[in-house]
């Protein structure tokens, strides 16, 4: 964690945006700048591009994230979405398609990882590559309702994923009352299971367990030789890629970690370089970001 004391970076958008900051963050941006053609940006969806919404099904990108990706596309190596959303999820709520075509048209390519990655799409593969469900999801998916009439949840939101299934507390009248108490069981039951449990912000989500952020970061720095890395993200499901960007950090790679607050997650709080206002801080940031690199 840098100083919490924010100074002069010779721009108002951090004093307005950024909680905890230091010199040491302008000289990580320069560092980014530096290599930028090496330089790969990954991104959380929800929270991080997207505000927190009570309907999941209603959560779309910041309006001012196409024009800001789509810049910073043309200034470094690539720029990846790592959700644990369906990716086509995400490309229809994010209009991720679009942006992939403004990608297309200055030579860039924007990918998309899906369910911590066991998804995968670019803008130049244009279809959506994916596990198959795992083994144990439809049991548990069959014992779920019992579960929830049990502990006084059954209005909980279920989303099916495919891969997975998310229980949204969120939408209840105590959300974080009935977290509580569905997070212990759901583990045991999802342990019978050979499944694993991902805790969000309000919400639970049971998957197969090998699979995370961390791994889809791994993956583009290796298959694209990436010599820098940015990673934003908002909540529990991005330490993984926390650890990731860490790891390449130790290896000498200029790199800086993102954290977007909204006071109701601070588990990344303690891990981040940088702290900022939600998405519309990150995409300042990156904004940012693009000018120091345009400034060399």
């Amino acid at each position: 964690m840098l100083a919490a004391e924010v100074t002069d970076l010779a721009s108002t958008w951090l004093a307005d945006r950024v909680e905890m900051a230091s010199v040491e963050v302008r000289e990580r941006l320069d560092a980014l700048a530096a290599v930028a053609e090496k330089v790969i940006v990954g991104l959380d969806f929800d929270g991080t591009l997207a505000p927190i919404v009570e309907d999941p099904t209603q959560a779309h990108i910041h309006p001012d994230a196409p024009q800001v990706l789509i810049e910073l596309a043309q200034r470094v190596l690539a720029v990846a979405v790592i959700t644990g959303r369906p990716a086509r999820q995400a490309l229809a709520l994010g209009g991720l398609e679009e942006v992939g075509d403004a990608f297309a048209a200055v030579g860039k390519d924007l990918h998309v990882f899906g369910q911590y990655g066991n998804e995968r799409w670019s803008s130049t593969q244009r279809r959506v590559v994916g596990a198959r469900p795992p083994h144990g999801l439809a049991s548990f998916e069959r014992e779920l309702p019992r579960l929830l009439r049990r502990l006084d949840a059954a209005d909980a939101y279920v989303e099916d994923k495919q891969l997975a299934v998310a229980v949204h507390t969120r939408r209840m009248d105590d959300p974080a009352g009935a977290f509580a108490r569905l997070l212990p069981e759901l583990r045991e039951l999802a342990s019978r299971h050979g499944l694993v449990v991902e805790p969000g912000r309000s919400v639970i989500e049971v998957r197969s367990g090998g699979v995370h952020k961390g791994q889809a970061v791994r993956t583009l720095a290796e298959e694209l030789g990436g010599g820098g890395f940015l990673f934003a993200g908002d909540d529990l499901g991005d330490l993984e890629a926390f650890d990731a960007v860490s790891e390449l950090a130790d290896q000498g790679l200029p790199t800086l970690l993102v954290c977007s607050s909204s006071g109701e997650e601070n588990a990344l709080v303690a891990r981040a370089d940088v702290v900022v206002d939600g998405p519309a801080g990150v995409l300042e940031l990156l904004a940012e970001l693009g000018r120091s690199i345009s400034r060399r």
